[in-house]
C-alpha cells in the first residue's frame, strides 16, 4: 500500500474534486445500501475485504496488487466521473478496468487506485445504462453488433447466433470480455483466414484518460481508433465495439491428426492456412506431461499417450470446416480433398461432427471439470510468444525439444499454429514478427505447487535467454516485462508512436498501471 501520508494526499485531494463536482445524473452502486445516490464518489468506492481481494488478484494467481477501492458502475459516466475526478486531481490515482479478470501477470490491478468492475455494467439488461448486445444492419457495413466493452464473448455469441449470425473471429475460451480481448488482440484458429478480432471492429467508443467519451473508427479519430486496438489499455477503456458479423453455420466437422515429424506437421499447416476451405487451424503438442485429452476416444488417447511416451513428443495438428444444410451430403468429400497430400502418421486422423456453439465453447468443459476438481484457481505462469516462421525449426529443437520435453518440468496446454500477416493491420498498436507467415506459441501451464510455479518461471526466463542467444526475434503476447528498456524493445518503431499516444489520451499516466509499461524502469 501507498505511504500513509501519500494515500492521505490522495484521499484529500480526491474529495477537494469530487465535492465541487455536480453529483452525477445517476447513482453509483454501492455495497451499502444505506448510503444515498448523492453520496459523494469516494464514499462510492468498495472497500471492503470481499471487493479488494477479488479486485487484488486475477487468473494468473501470481500477482497481488491490493487497491484502495473497487468502482461498480452502473452506467458508463460513473466510470467517466471517475476518471474525469482522478484526472482533475491535485494527485491522480491510477484505474485498471477489469473485464473477467483473465489476465495472468496482474494486467488489470491498479496497485493503491481503484479497480473498475465493468461485469457491473452488465449491459444485457434494459434496466441499467449499459450498451448491451445490439445485432444491427447497414447497407455499407452489412451485419454488426454493437456490443458493450463489458459483455462476455459467450454472450455476445449467444445472442447473435439468436439472429442467424455469429462475429468471424474468436478466441480459444469465450469467457473473456469484449474490451479485454480487443485491448490485446484476439486471436484463435480463424485468424488465419480473418486476422485477430481487433482486425474485425467497425467503431469503437473509448473513455480517455482525460475522462472524455470519444466515438472513433477508421475515418473519425482514426488514431485513437487504431491505437486502442491492442493498445493494452493505456489509452482508453473500450465500452463499446461496433464487431463485423457473418452468416452463422450449423454444424462443424472438427479433426485432429498425428505427427511424429515436427516439419512435416509445420509443412501442412502452412499449406492448409493457403488455401481456401478450412475455417480453423490449430495445433499442439502432446508429450509425457501433455496427454491427449478427452476429444479422442479412450481407446485412441491410450494409443496415442503410447506413441508419445516412445517418441517423447508428438504433434498435433487441429483443424475444423464449418457446414450446414447446404453441404452437409459433401462435407466429407471435401475435408478428404482438403486433407490429400498431408503428412500425418497413418491411421491417427480423429473426427468429430457437433455443433457451431459447441466447437467455440468447447473449453468450457474443459474448465468446468478443472473447477469439479480444484484445479482451475491455480497458478497459471502462461508464456505466449509470436514466433517467426524461418526460425521455427530452430525453435522446436532449443525449446520443445531440449526445453520443454527433456527438463519435463511442467504440465498445461502447449499451443503451436500459424497465421498470416497479411491480415492483420499494422496500424494497430498490436506487435507481431516482420515475417509474411508467424507462429504463436502458448505455453499454458499450470500448477498448484507454488514450487514448481517458480521451476517453471525459471524454465520461461530459460526460453526467453534462448531466443535471445539464438537471436529468434520473438514478440511476446500478453508481454510481460520489468524494464522499459525491454517495452520499447517490444515496440520497436512503433514505440514513438505508442509513447505520443500516451501523452495525448493519459497523459497522467491514469489508466492500465498494471502493464506497467511507463512505470517501470
Amino acid at each position: 500500500m501507498a505511504h500513509p501520508l501519500q494515500l492521505h494526499a490522495y484521499l484529500f485531494s480526491l474529495f477537494i474534486i469530487i465535492t465541487t463536482l455536480p453529483p452525477p445524473t445517476t447513482s453509483i452502486r454501492w455495497v451499502s445500501k444505506s448510503l444515498s445516490p448523492n453520496e459523494t464518489l469516494i464514499s462510492s468506492l468498495c472497500t471492503n475485504p470481499t471487493c479488494i481481494k477479488k479486485a487484488s488478484s486475477d487468473y494468473g494467481e501470481m500477482v497481488q496488487d491490493l487497491p484502495f477501492g473497487v468502482l461498480e458502475p452502473s452506467s458508463v459516466s460513473d466510470i467517466a466521473l471517475l476518471v474525469k475526478s482522478s484526472y482533475d486531481a491535485l494527485v491522480p490515482f491510477k484505474i485498471a478496468a477489469r473485464g473477467n479478470g483473465h489476465s495472468v501477470r496482474g494486467q488489470a490491478m491498479a496497485k493503491d487506485g481503484v479497480v473498475v468492475e465493468m461485469r457491473s455494467l452488465n449491459g444485457s439488461s434494459s434496466n441499467n445504462g449499459g450498451i448491451g448486445i445490439r445485432v444491427s444492419w447497414d447497407v455499407s457495413l452489412g451485419f454488426y453488433a454493437d456490443v458493450g466493452g463489458e459483455q462476455l464473448w459467450i454472450d455476445v455469441l449467444r445472442t447473435t447466433l439468436d439472429h442467424g449470425l455469429a462475429p468471424v473471429s474468436w478466441t480459444d475460451y469465450l469467457y473473456l470480455s469484449v474490451g479485454g480481448t480487443l485491448s490485446n488482440a484476439g486471436i484463435s484458429g480463424q485468424t488465419f483466414r480473418h486476422g485477430p478480432q481487433i482486425s474485425n471492429v467497425h467503431e469503437l467508443d473509448v473513455l480517455t484518460g482525460k475522462g472524455e467519451l470519444v466515438t472513433c473508427s477508421k475515418t473519425i479519430n482514426s488514431d485513437l481508433f487504431y491505437g486502442v486496438l491492442g493498445g493494452l489499455g493505456q489509452f482508453g477503456i473500450i465500452t463499446r465495439a461496433r464487431i463485423v458479423l457473418d452468416k452463422a453455420p450449423n454444424r462443424v466437422k472438427w479433426v485432429r491428426m498425428i505427427y511424429e515429424d515436427f516439419s512435416n506437421f509445420t509443412k501442412d499447416q502452412e499449406h492448409l492456412i493457403s488455401i481456401l476451405g478450412l475455417d480453423y487451424v490449430e495445433g499442439f503438442l502432446i508429450t509425457n506431461n501433455t496427454p491427449a485429452n478427452s476429444f479422442f476416444l479412450p481407446s485412441d488417447r491410450s494409443m496415442i499417450n503410447s506413441l508419445a511416451s516412445e517418441k517423447g513428443i508428438l504433434y498435433c495438428l487441429e483443424a475444423a470446416k464449418y457446414y450446414d444444410d447446404q453441404n452437409i451430403t459433401t462435407i466429407d468429400e471435401e475435408l478428404e480433398m482438403i486433407f490429400t497430400g498431408l503428412s500425418f502418421k497413418s491411421g491417427f486422423i480423429f473426427k468429430k461432427d457437433t455443433t457451431f456453439l459447441e466447437f467455440l465453447n468447447r473449453v468450457r468443459n474443459e474448465e468446468l471439470a478443472l473447477k469439479a476438481i480444484g484445479q482451475w484457481d491455480v497458478f497459471h505462469p502462461w508464456l505466449n510468444l509470436f514466433v517467426p516462421r524461418s526460425r521455427m525449426m530452430d525453435f522446436n529443437q532449443g525449446v520443445f525439444v531440449e526445453i520443454i520435453q527433456k527438463q519435463s518440468k511442467g504440465s498445461g496446454v502447449f499451443i503451436v499454429y500459424p497465421m498470416n500477416r497479411i491480415m492483420w493491420d499494422d496500424r494497430s498498436s498490436a506487435i507481431i514478427p516482420d515475417e509474411e507467415v508467424f507462429y504463436t506459441v502458448g505455453l499454458l501451464h499450470s500448477t498448484s505447487d507454488i514450487e514448481n510455479w517458480s521451476i517453471i518461471e525459471e524454465q520461461n526466463e530459460d526460453i526467453l535467454r534462448f531466443c535471445d542467444k539464438s537471436r529468434i526475434e520473438i514478440k511476446q503476447y500478453f508481454p510481460h516485462y520489468i524494464k522499459k528498456v525491454d517495452w520499447m524493445k517490444h515496440f520497436g518503431n512503433k514505440w514513438k508512436v505508442f509513447q505520443e499516444m500516451k501523452d495525448t489520451f493519459d497523459p497522467k499516466m491514469i489508466l492500465s498501471p498494471g502493464q506497467r509499461i511507463f512505470t517501470s524502469e
